[in-house]
């Protein structure tokens, strides 16, 4: 369609997207996979799901699908395994592996299987040592005050019996006397627990000891000064070596109980010194040995690791794309004979050889015997939007896409985004100090593209880099309008010639134009220098980038409506050209394109025209003499006219196509309108000569929803003129704000350190001048003007012509393969 309908204009790959066509593939089960693979990697059609109607449980591939995610829960195990240890994924490029997908899974269970045995011995193992190690020095420090504590454990237990028996010896029998103080010449047998407690937990576990066996019991605590290895959690912490001297079995149990509510860790340990220096002998060489083993193991495993590493991208992209061919296969729905798959896709046209020559390649390379059948579908559905783009355009399109995908076919606004969003931004930011800089930061990501490309980014550094060229076309043309401008940094220099002018005297600068003299030719590009510091200055520039303002914004909506005409032209449909374009046309240009041609004239001619004047009585006092407002000759006629001209157009836009489109549907209902459907294109431009969808002759047409719905439009187009070129305005607002911080960071900061004459005011001064310009002018004011950039782009451009209502090409392709997906 569009190589037929594209008049005169040559096609353009972003102009509008390319042509599609539904096609229909009848796949022999033997080559069903293969057939797959290699329109994956072709990555041109996007599949429709024939198999919507059913759970992902009852499709055909659901088992190979879970095979697959198993393995995929394998790899992601195993990535989790080499994060730990340090080793890092192979960063060879990946190529194709012909590893056979069962073999794969035999071979990823067998190495999950092993590596889980060897972290199962490894923590056995690790344990026991951070054990053996705890032991060692309960030893140590347990033997150096044992004998202490246990004498004064005993002194106590036996002041405490001695207490007690003293005050039941009143009641004693006077028979008994004897043999109770046969007792007390008996030795006091204490026990004894010892272990490790957490620092943290000690002085409650203090406490709880004291009250549960009612202070019967003596507790000697000793801090170590480093950290060690918890047994259990594994992890470093600081502890207390105990011991804790006890009387009966009673108070065992209690203090057992306590020992293991707190987490402490109990070791046995020996009264007699001999034993004790045996024991930590003992423990020494078994620490010695299992630090051995330990080592081994590690090697072992990190060894492992490696070889996983090496193939790692190789298994996970094999992983990746089987259960991508999979899933897609369950998307195919199975023939009456259940030998054959069916699918249906869109594709675009250009891609028919290559799709049939990946089918026949699949039949070959499978040794089937039936080749799969490729055939074209006539569809009213309407297809996707696919744009072929670049590095360069695909940000641009993003753009676009951001505010809705394009209709299929319609113009794309993209193609014209590449200049305008980048000069609409640069209005508003020009400067080319400023742009330079913004140039030097975008060529540093162009230049290390490859290198950033394959690395995992931030959030706001991806965002950047992916939109460098974006910023590239933005600070070229801020480095443009700078020159224009005559702004670096807020600093006018004489680059393309002398000023013109010239003081006639020291106090010149002062007035706003009194004393300045033209000694030489206009200067020949942008704004003359000897404009810049004088009091002159803002009045001027604030007039010419207002009016300005207004010649870019009613340029770029006139273009919008042109663009219209040429969506109303491809699709065929004349009622939008002749009752949308030409009275929007005659709407807009009567009221703000003369507006435009009265600011352009006045510049010519140097008049003193008051152009609020003329535009406020032209509504209101349309008949009145002009006077000094008058810019040339049969203005109050032209006035009159265009004034009728947009008071005409209202109705036009309005009335005549509610009623149209209600008669081409009476007609169509009488048979008098219908053909045969041909093709897929000859469809599509039948179902797009109505864009509201009230063209059908199955349809109930109700005129009253076409009339609010063309009264909503008509009155949101006429509102809008207004205040769409108001909203231009913005372009004005930013410019001078962004002027305006320049000159008070160069004057309050930079050159009012440097009137000091101090090397340290002056060092803080530039420091500050340059992190209040990266800060504040270069990322601030550069979001800013990009966010009023891309709202004029959007609703101010676009919605003179741009539908945005059709749906992205996501075709079936292994680059598009996303971690997240599978």
């Amino acid at each position: 369609m569009g190589d037929t309908r594209g008049g005169c204009c040559p096609s353009m790959d972003l102009f509008r997207s390319e042509t599609m066509q539904l096609v229909q593939l009848i796949i022999p089960m033997e080559s069903a996979r293969l057939t797959v693979y290699y329109l994956g990697k072709l990555g041109l059609l996007q599949f429709k799901d024939l198999n919507s109607d059913k759970s992902p449980f009852q499709r055909t591939y659901a088992g190979q699908i879970k095979k697959c995610g198993e393995m995929a829960r394998t790899l992601r195990f195993f990535k989790e395994q080499m994060l730990k240890a340090g080793v890092s994924p192979s960063a060879k490029s990946v190529e194709e592996t012909e590893i056979d997908v069962d073999d794969l899974e035999v071979k990823l269970a067998e190495l999950e299987a092993e590596l889980t045995e060897m972290n199962a011995n490894g923590e056995k193992l690790q344990r026991s040592y951070n054990e053996l190690v705890e032991y060692k020095i309960v030893l140590r420090k347990a033997g150096d005050f044992f004998p202490s504590a246990q004498h004064s454990a005993t002194a106590r237990q036996r002041e405490m019996e001695l207490n007690q028996m003293v005050e039941e010896s009143i009641e004693t029998p006077l028979l008994q006397e004897q043999a109770t103080s046969t007792d007390l010449s008996k030795q006091v047998k204490l026990g004894f627990v010892t272990g490790f407690v957490s620092r943290g937990k000690s002085m409650a576990f203090e406490r709880i000891l004291f009250r549960a066996t009612r202070g019967n019991v003596f507790l000697k605590q000793v801090p170590i000064e480093a950290p060690i290895t918890d047994p259990v959690s594994g992890e470093k912490m600081e502890k207390n070596v105990f011991m804790v001297f006890y009387s009966g079995e009673r108070a065992k149990n209690k203090i057992l109980k306590i020992c293991d509510a707190f987490g402490a860790n109990r070791y046995p340990f020996a009264e007699d010194c001999g034993k004790q220096a045996l024991m930590i002998s003992e423990v020494s060489g078994k620490i010695s040995e299992l630090k051995s083993t330990i080592d081994a193991g590690l090697l072992h495993r990190d060894h492992l690791l490696r070889t996983i590493s090496d193939q790692f991208e190789q298994w996970n992209l094999k992983v990746k794309k089987e259960k991508s061919i999979h899933h897609t296969l369950n998307m195919l729905s199975l023939d009456v004979t259940k030998k054959c798959l069916v699918a249906e896709a869109w594709s675009p046209v250009f891609a028919t050889k290559q799709i049939q020559d990946a089918l026949q390649r699949a039949s070959v390379d499978s040794n089937s015997q039936v080749g799969a059948i490729f055939q074209v579908l006539h569809t009213r559905e309407s297809p996707p939007t696919y744009f072929r783009t670049n590095k360069f355009t695909s940000a641009f399109q993003e753009i676009v896409d951001a505010y809705g995908v394009a209709k299929y076919q319609e113009a794309n606004p993209g193609v014209y985004t590449i200049v305008t969003f980048p000069f609409l931004f640069a209005v508003m930011f020009g400067d080319w100090g400023h742009g330079i800089c913004l140039l030097l930061a975008t060529l540093f990501f162009i230049i290390r593209e490859k290198k950033l490309s394959s690395q995992k980014l931030g959030d706001i550094t991806e965002m950047t880099f992916g939109g460098r060229y974006v910023i590239m076309m933005m600070s070229l043309f801020s480095i443009y309008t700078g020159f224009i401008y005559n702004e670096c940094f807020s600093v006018a220099f004489d680059l393309f010639a002398p000023s013109a002018y010239a003081c006639r005297d020291l106090s010149c600068r002062d007035a706003y134009s009194i004393g300045l003299i033209k000694v030489r030719d206009t200067y020949p590009f942008g704004v003359d220098p000897a404009w810049h510091g004088t009091r002159s200055e803002l009045p001027f520039l604030n007039s010419l980038k207002m009016k300005m303002s207004i010649l870019l914004g009613v340029a770029q909506m006139n273009l919008g409506i042109f663009i219209s005409y040429s969506n109303a032209t491809f699709f065929g449909n004349s009622l939008n050209i002749w009752f949308q374009f030409i009275p929007q046309m005659i709407f807009l240009n009567s009221l703000f394109g003369y507006l435009s041609v009265l600011i352009i004239v006045k510049w010519c001619t140097g008049s003193q025209a008051d152009l609020y004047h003329i535009m406020i009585y032209m509504f209101l006092s349309p008949t009145d003499e002009l006077g000094d407002n008058q810019l040339f000759p049969y203005q109050k006629t032209v006035q009159l006219v265009l004034l009728l001209l947009a008071l005409v157009s209202v109705p036009w836009m309005l009335l005549p196509k509610p009623f149209l489109l209600k008669k081409q549907h009476e007609n169509r209902r009488q048979g008098q309108s219908y053909t045969q459907v041909q093709s897929t294109d000859d469809a599509l431009s039948e179902a797009n000569l109505d864009p509201h969808g009230h063209g059908h002759g199955h349809e109930e047409f109700e005129f009253s929803e076409v009339f609010v719905h063309q009264l909503i439009h008509t009155i949101e187009f006429v509102l809008g003129a207004v205040s769409n070129t108001a909203s231009y305005l913005r372009l004005w607002a930013l410019s001078l704000a962004h002027s305006q911080l320049s000159i008070v960071f160069y004057e309050k900061v930079l050159l009012l350190a440097w009137g000091y004459n101090n090397m340290v005011i002056l060092v803080v001064g530039i420091i500050i001048f340059i992190f209040a310009t990266v800060g504040v002018l270069l990322i601030m004011e550069t979001l800013s003007a990009f966010l009023h950039a891309l709202r004029l782009h959007w609703v101010e451009f676009q919605n003179k012509f741009y539908e945005g209502d059709g749906y992205k090409f996501y075709p079936f392709s292994f680059i598009l393969i996303d971690d997240e997906d599978y």
